[in-house]
């Protein structure tokens, strides 16, 4: 056997929930190289939280330095993979024997954090929350999970203030969910004092940049003014994927998705992954990238071994849990039932799940 077949190269581009999980579990299968250009693994399920509590934020950024045990974390972006050499934008080339493309998704911030320094990121946040602490009237353009937790956010840490939800949809989250679920949510937000105004767009944006105090008033097409001294844009995700070239550019859809197979590999290629937010097969599903992690390194672990019988992943059922504040919230389980604002609680709404990720990046005392 040569060297090559005892350690074969497995190259994992992005650092996300999904890009550790595959890193992690192959660490010691293969030699594994996790590209990532961030300094620090971003635990966005904290974001909204932290915004408003900011003794959150140096838990929301956590380094990679004891991820893996063998392999390597190289800070580093993918400028173009054609599904057999990875470009990077030192000028490094990679020529990997299995790809795990994990890049994730863009988001606007604070729900997502774009810097890749994490004390730039932290002074970000830290001044959101400075300019949010002063703002009475609060606007947030998107009432989808991301606007509907971030509102119960501010309501939790701020009761006083006044918070506007603004959808062009006729309802709150968009999504294959139960009715009972969004009258749940509903009348947790009415309890909480959160306005809705839906079903008609604004005529124009605000005057003045998402997340800095300035007043201003909008109008709706349909004549309702809003006066706010802040706002933010919860909606707008968008997969990563700019980098795919050569081949692979056949298997990205029109919107910037990648058709995979029920193995999880990408289209046309045996030895190239693809998962979570830009996987095509279970879109923008939280809580997806882990399961599919675990079906991509098997996949791997199986190839290695020489064998051929590959495991399918299943696409998930409608699942969400979404918390209003460190007590409220609620949510759709697997099961179908709709969880109480206790059962969210105890499962994301007072820790926003930073041991799992602690621990996963060997973090623990």
């Amino acid at each position: 056997m040569n060297d090559q077949a005892q350690h074969p190269t497995v190259v994992v581009i992005g650092g996300g929930y999904g890009g550790i999980s595959v890193a992690k579990a192959l660490d010691e299968h293969a030699t594994v190289t996790l590209v990532e250009p961030k300094d620090a693994f971003v635990h966005n399920i904290a974001a909204l939280r932290s915004v408003v509590q900011t003794d959150f934020l140096p838990r929301m950024f956590l380094p990679y330095d004891r991820l893996l045990a063998h392999g390597e974390v190289l800070r580093d972006r993918a400028v173009r993979v054609d599904g057999h050499t990875v470009e990077l934008a030192s000028g490094a080339s990679l020529a990997p024997d299995y790809l795990v493309l994990a890049s994730g998704s863009s988001y606007p911030f604070p729900a997502k954090s774009d810097r890749m320094v994490t004390s730039d990121a932290i002074a970000r946040y830290q001044a959101a929350h400075d300019d949010l602490k002063r703002a009475d009237r609060v606007m947030l353009l998107g009432a989808g999970a991301v606007g509907l937790e971030f509102a119960g956010e501010i309501a939790a840490a701020w009761p006083e203030k006044d918070i506007v939800m603004v959808d062009v949809a006729a309802d709150i989250l968009p999504g294959p969910y139960d009715p009972r679920l969004r009258i749940e949510v509903n009348r947790q937000l009415d309890e909480l004092g959160v306005r809705r105004i839906l079903g008609s767009p604004l005529v124009q944006l605000p005057p003045v940049p998402a997340g800095e105090f300035a007043t201003f008033t909008v109008n709706t097409a349909d004549g309702t003014a809003i006066q706010a001294d802040i706002w933010f844009r919860c909606y707008g995700i968008a997969p990563q994927t700019d980098y795919v070239a050569g081949g692979l550019l056949a298997a990205r859809n029109a919107e910037g998705y990648l058709d995979v197979t029920p193995e999880l590999r990408v289209a046309g290629f045996e030895n190239v992954y693809a998962l979570g937010d830009i996987s095509a097969i279970d879109v923008n599903k939280a809580g997806v990238a882990g399961r599919e992690a675990a079906v991509v390194a098997k996949n791997i672990q199986a190839q290695i071994e020489g064998s051929a019988d590959l495991a399918a992943y299943t696409p998930s059922k409608p699942v969400i849990i979404l918390p209003l504040g460190p007590s409220g919230g609620s949510g759709q389980l697997p099961d179908g039932e709709i969880a109480s604002p206790e059962l969210i609680s105890q499962i994301k709404g007072q820790h926003m799940m930073i041991d799992r990720y602690v621990e996963m990046l060997n973090l623990g005392a």
